[in-house]
């Protein structure tokens, strides 16, 4: 079983950033494939980015090319979502999402951070 922990959501002005942290505790974290999602008011939460187990996939939504920014280091069991250049529409609850599926070992959610984005 995994437990995820997010962090480092707050209040930006657009065209500012902000870093998020997830940390997992847990065996086997390395064999998860990660993922960051949000969900704003009345909207479905959606994928944001995700990044296989040693980093060699990294997918990102349309609408944070080239801003967001997603790593990990498994030898702290972490993953990260570097958020440059924020606009008011990435206001939203942030998800860490850990997906071990296909290795038979489930998938779990963090209980999200609140990132804020307002002039």
């Amino acid at each position: 079983q995994l437990q995820l922990v997010e962090s480092g959501g707050e209040s930006a002005q657009p065209g500012g950033y902000v870093r998020l942290s997830c940390e997992a505790s847990g065996a086997h974290f390395a064999s998860f494939s990660m993922a960051w999602y949000r969900q704003s008011p009345g909207k479905a939460r959606e994928l944001v980015a995700n990044i296989d187990s040693y980093s060699e996939n990294i997918n990102y939504v349309d609408s944070v090319k080239g801003r967001f920014h997603i790593s990990r280091d498994n030898s702290k069991n972490a993953v990260y979502l570097q958020m440059n250049q924020l606009e008011p529409e990435d206001t939203a609850v942030y998800y860490c999402n850990a997906d071990g599926v296909r290795g038979g070992l489930g998938e779990y959610w963090g209980r999200g951070t609140q990132v804020t984005v307002s002039a």
